[in-house]
């Protein structure tokens, strides 16, 4: 039987003689979780972990964009779309997403991450040539700082790699174009792996689950592996558990909850969580540019399980969260 460990992440500046680092950084842990399909999770004590999964949960991850993951990073959302759930049109235009990268930039944020498709529940897929349209000439402009490629087409990802994109945010996985593995492979880029059960416009009618914290943790294992033999290695891949991509209130928490799972994959987390309906629903925030404090409530819990980067609307806030968090860590 699959023997799954999550650690119990503790962030006291005061760590035990016997504490492990995770992820070679100042939260560590003493205590595992120890999960099966079907059986009880048991506790066990950190120095009873296999070889090979102490060293996956200790070992430091790789940069990301030249962003150091020891300490949290924050990506910011740039929507070059139309009809995006939260800000919708705010940047569609090709001056009001340069300023609204820039604002990011100025308020802290670590990379920019651009998407010309939206992805919310319902939202309908368009044609590459225009979601190359919306993003490459903006990517293009802002050539020289970090910045990502949200898409699920290879073609987009293509143009904006060759414009200056050094990520790319693909909520499928990769599975959705055939030619995806071979373009991140081909380009030398970091990828970001997403969980999501169906596509945005069926993927919240009925989402469905045995186990979610273990079925999102094997999907994500098997793409990693996906990768690997695509010649994409482990060291250029990130991970999202896909938050609100098919997922119900309940399946969301659970993610959350067990967040610090996904560590024992061996690359770093990124969480999108920012302004998400789970959010307004818990917040009683009905309006999304409503659910900042919300958002970054999840945010601070998420980087206190070892998140490594977070993916904002609300940069400013989130910045100054952040940094609070950090000096009360020591």
């Amino acid at each position: 039987m699959k023997t799954y460990y999550r650690a119990i992440v503790q962030s006291d500046p005061h760590r035990p003689d016997d504490a492990l680092p995770l992820n070679g950084g100042r939260l560590w842990f003493t205590r595992v979780e120890r999960l099966q399909r079907g059986a009880p999770a048991t506790l066990i004590a950190a120095s009873g972990l296999p070889d090979d999964v102490r060293d996956t949960l200790t070992t430091p991850r790789a940069p990301v964009c030249g962003i150091d993951m020891q300490e949290p990073a924050i990506m910011g959302i740039l929507n070059a779309t139309p009809d995006s759930f939260s800000d919708g049109g705010k940047h569609y235009t090709f001056d009001a997403a340069i300023a609204g990268a820039r604002r990011m930039l100025a308020e802290g944020a670590d990379i920019i991450d651009v998407g010309g498709e939206s992805t919310r529940p319902g939202a309908e897929t368009i044609d590459p040539v225009e979601e190359a349209r919306r993003t490459v000439p903006v990517i293009g402009a802002l050539s020289g700082v970090p910045l990502s490629i949200d898409t699920r087409k290879a073609s987009v990802a293509r143009a904006a790699i060759a414009a200056g994109a050094g990520l790319f945010n693909d909520v499928t996985a990769l599975t959705y174009d055939p030619d995806s593995l071979s373009a991140a492979a081909e380009t030398g880029v970091t990828v970001c792996l997403m969980h999501a059960a169906g596509d945005p416009k069926t993927m919240q009618d009925d989402p469905r689950y045995d186990d979610v914290l273990l079925d999102v943790y094997d999907y994500l294992e098997a793409r990693i592996e996906a990768c690997e033999a695509a010649g994409i290695p482990r060291s250029r891949i990130m991970i999202d558990p896909g938050i609100g991509f098919g997922k119900t209130l309940e399946h969301n928490l659970t993610l959350l909850r067990g967040l610090s799972l996904f560590h024992a994959l061996g690359c770093p987390v990124l969480l999108g969580v920012s302004r998400k309906r789970f959010i307004g629903t818990l917040g009683d925030a009905p309006n999304a540019a409503d659910r900042a404090p919300g958002s970054i409530a999840v945010a601070l819990e998420a980087l206190n399980q070892g998140v490594q980067m977070l993916r904002v609307h609300d940069m400013r806030e989130t910045k100054q969260a952040v940094r609070l968090w950090r000096a009360l860590k020591g």
